[in-house]
């Protein structure tokens, strides 16, 4: 057997909730499904399937600049403020630090 490593992501709760229903009445579970998806990437050299934007979607004149402009700005406040080296762990970490502070009036720890 071929060695393993772990994937750790992010999905909507609920959403993972109707995969893992799907997926048993299919006989895998999540992680299968996954995998399965992974091997197509790999033997297709593509993602497996087609994405693309919904019709009624429609970016306007000028927004793809405004867009990328407030990505840089962004991207710019985390390298000055030095947040642009976090792990999610550690973005995570501030973020219930600060809910914490804001909710009970303590300092983050």
């Amino acid at each position: 057997m071929a060695e393993t490593t772990n994937l750790n992501i992010r999905i909507d709760r609920d959403l993972k909730s109707e995969a893992d229903f799907i997926l048993g009445r299919m006989g895998m579970n999540l992680s299968t499904a996954v995998n399965v998806f992974v091997r197509q990437v790999v033997q297709e050299r593509a993602i497996p399937f087609r994405i693309q934007l919904a019709d009624d979607v429609y970016i306007e004149d000028g927004a793809r600049e405004k867009m990328k402009a407030a990505l840089k700005a962004m991207q710019d406040e985390s390298v000055k403020n030095g947040t642009n080296q976090m792990s999610m762990e550690e973005i995570d970490a501030e973020i219930a630090a600060y809910r914490r502070e804001k909710e009970v009036g303590c300092p983050k720890k």
